[in-house]
Parts: C-alpha cells; sequence; structure tokens
C-alpha cells in the first residue's frame, strides 16, 4: 500500500467526532439498542432493566445520558390509568398513536381548546359555503391558513358535529347550492338551513287544488291542461 493510500485508509477509520454515540460506554450502547429494537412502540423503565440485564442504578445513568445527548426520548403514555407513565424511544421514531393519544392530545392530555376552534371553525366555514364536503373544508382551511389541522381531523370533527346535531349530511344532488359537489358526495351543512324533505307525490299542487272534484281526464279541467301540474311535472323529473 502507498503512503497516499494508507492515508486515505485512515482517514475513513477515523471516528466521526460528531456523532450522537460517539463516547457511549458499553452500558449506554446495550440501552440504546434496547430501545430502539421497541421502534415506535417504546419500551417501559421496568423492561429496559429486565432486557439490558444490568443494574437498575447503570440503566437509570445510562437512560438519562441517552436523553440528554438527544438518543432517546420520554413519550407520555396515555393508556395508563390513575398515574403519569413514561415510555422511552428512540428520537427517530414517531409514537403510536395509541401512547399519545393521536393528534387530538397535546403533551398526554386532551387538546380541549383546539378541538373547540377547529368546531367553531368548520361552522363558520359551512355557514359561508351554505354547503360543503370535508375536503373542500380542509382545502380552504389549508389555503388561508386558518387553522394548522390534517383532512382527518377535519372529516372527524364534522362527524362529531353531525351527531351532536350542530350541521347535518347530505349528499349532493348535484343542482343549485350543490352544482359544484358531484352528485353522491357526502356533504355537509347547518341545521338551520335544511329543509324537511318529502316525497315528490305529497308535493303534487292537486292536493292543494280547490277544483280538484272537477279535474277529469280529457276534461275542460285536466292534468293535460293544467298549468301547475305541468310546472310540477317538469321540475320534479
Amino acid at each position: 500500500m502507498n503512503r497516499s493510500s494508507e492515508a486515505a485508509a485512515m482517514k475513513r477509520k477515523r471516528p466521526n467526532m460528531d456523532s450522537p454515540t460517539q463516547g457511549l460506554v458499553d452500558a449506554d450502547c446495550i440501552v440504546l439498542n434496547v430501545v430502539k429494537s421497541k421502534k415506535n412502540l417504546g419500551i417501559l423503565l421496568s423492561e429496559v432493566k429486565k432486557e439490558a440485564n444490568l443494574a437498575p442504578i447503570v440503566v437509570d445513568k445510562s437512560l438519562k445520558s441517552l436523553v440528554k445527548k438527544k438518543l432517546i426520548k420520554q413519550v407520555l403514555n396515555v393508556q395508563s390509568k390513575g398515574r403519569k407513565q413514561y415510555i422511552y424511544m428512540a428520537v427517530e421514531f414517531e409514537p403510536w398513536e395509541e401512547l399519545t393519544g393521536g393528534a387530538w392530545y397535546l403533551e398526554g392530555k386532551l387538546d380541549k381548546e383546539f378541538i373547540t376552534v377547529l368546531r367553531d371553525t368548520c361552522l363558520k366555514v359551512i355557514e359561508m359555503l351554505k354547503v360543503s364536503t370535508a375536503e373542500g373544508i380542509h382545502d380552504l382551511l389549508k389555503k388561508r391558513k386558518v387553522i394548522e389541522c390534517t383532512s382527518q381531523q377535519v372529516a372527524e370533527i364534522l362527524n362529531s358535529m353531525v351527531l351532536d346535531n350542530a350541521i347535518i349530511e347530505v349528499k349532493s344532488s348535484g343542482l343549485g347550492e350543490y352544482h359544484s359537489i358531484p352528485v353522491g358526495s357526502v356533504c355537509y351543512r347547518t341545521a338551520s338551513g335544511v329543509t324537511k324533505t318529502i316525497g315528490p307525490m305529497a308535493s303534487i299542487p292537486c292536493g292543494a287544488c280547490s277544483r280538484i272534484s272537477l279535474c277529469t281526464p280529457n276534461g275542460v279541467i285536466s292534468p293535460q291542461t293544467c298549468v301547475y301540474y305541468t310546472k310540477w311535472f317538469n321540475f320534479e323529473f
């Protein structure tokens, strides 16, 4: 090997002093590997001590050091009942939703303020648009940067508002206010803005006609010559 290639080999072998794992003692490496092996599920302190097979005081010291070096993190487990319970997880993993409560939780607590703001905002958008799909509402919020949220959060909020009778879920007919929404698409509107749907036979003008007793097929007054009946027939069908 010539001098230049030898120097290159030495350069490749030189440890990366900027690496966060540089300088870890054996115990730290063992504990880090145990935590990493659990990926996004995390691991409880008692389980770390059991799997690392080290003295409890050594595990405690290693965990503290690894958190300080930002190689692992503590995540509050919302599934624990009655007391706060943290799990350890490598920083490169995002915790499983069941552990943190998902997008509606902040630091292990239900984010009631965010939920309230999102509900109120969605209601205002629906009142402004008269009728809209969940995707349409989310697109508007995203475009105007009103509130940062996901399309899934908007859909879940709208479903809860339907259950609370704050809004009504309907399907687009493609007509009138629904002209820009594909026929059959699920959309939402305010409860006060929806009229009661009745069957086509119930709205026939004949029921309120004062001359219904004189109306006969091919007579002077008949369905064929009735202006109101013709208008109703063309509108309905």
